[in-house]
């Protein structure tokens, strides 16, 4: 097993903020200390005795919390649970506020180039590179999805549209509105105010086009934190571009299962649900099935 802590440095003095977009909150925290972002690898290393040339897919995981914190039970436990079916994974510490948009998004997308430069030595398949985040961190991984091939971000990191390219998305209850079914929380932590400026950025089912990667993606219908509509609205979106999915709704469960077993509960038993522990399964087979 390879297992390091991987520095994610963002020159915050090179962005290049998207067009339209109200610069006050970002100026406001250039110059202020921030978050530094890392990720943590979790990597099978090949044996001579089993396959020496495997390649296996690859997960980088962004936990929830809603933009203002990182969730442990959406990270190392599920980073595990992806190595037992065979991928390689890894969990992305990124900013959260009082970061404000488009921070944790450019770390993602340096960490997708670190992976894919990094594809040798560490096993892995470059093509089979999915990022997969639960609640907020579903939102901050729809975000790459949507936005990858824009200018600014390649611009802002002076990286190839190709080189932070996700082959995949993994959307665990996501964040994705932000209308009436919005997890209010979340964008105002996303985008430092109150005042709804900038949202319309954190509305992902408004940029869908035919540039995002296929998508995975599960909710529950009994979610009261973040509606099952931003899941079926966001479907509804890739439909109408016909960016192929798999939509997994299931009955029970609230919200933030992560893995809906005892390993990732809360203690006295919350977020433990039979009927949801398949996804991640359902998930693998997909991920096998893609081209």
């Amino acid at each position: 097993m390879i297992h390091e802590k991987i520095w994610i440095h963002i020159e915050k003095d090179k962005v290049i903020l998207p067009q339209d977009y109200m610069s006050k909150y970002w100026d406001e925290r250039l110059s202020k200390d921030s978050h530094q972002a890392s990720m943590k690898t979790y990597v099978i290393e090949n044996a001579e005795e089993i396959d020496p040339t495997r390649q296996r897919p690859s997960v980088l995981i962004c936990p929830g919390g809603g933009y203002g914190f990182k969730s442990k039970r959406e990270a190392e436990s599920v980073a595990i649970a992806m190595n037992a079916r065979g991928f390689q994974a890894f969990i992305l510490d990124y900013s959260v506020e009082p970061a404000v948009f488009p921070e944790a998004l450019l770390q993602v997308a340096k960490a997708v180039s670190i992976i894919r430069e990094n594809a040798k030595e560490w096993y892995l398949d470059p093509d089979k590179i999915i990022v997969g985040g639960f609640s907020a961190g579903g939102h901050l991984a729809a975000s790459h999805g949507v936005y990858y091939h824009e200018q600014w971000l390649s611009d802002s990191l002076e990286l190839a549209t190709e080189d932070m390219k996700p082959n995949g998305l993994m959307l665990s209850y996501p964040v994705i509105l932000s209308n009436e079914f919005a997890h209010e929380g979340s964008m105002i932590n996303l985008f430092g105010n109150e005042e709804k400026i900038n949202w319309e950025f954190g509305a992902l089912e408004a940029h869908v086009s035919e540039k995002v990667p296929p998508i995975f993606l599960w909710h529950t219908f009994e979610d009261d934190s973040v509606p099952v509509e931003n899941a079926l609205e966001f479907a509804r979106s890739l439909r109408k571009f016909e960016v192929p999915f798999d939509l997994h709704v299931f009955q029970k469960g609230s919200h933030g299962l992560a893995l809906a077993t005892e390993e990732t509960a809360h203690p006295g038993n919350a977020n433990i649900e039979k009927s949801c522990q398949p996804w991640i399964d359902l998930f693998a087979t997909w991920v096998a099935e893609q081209n």
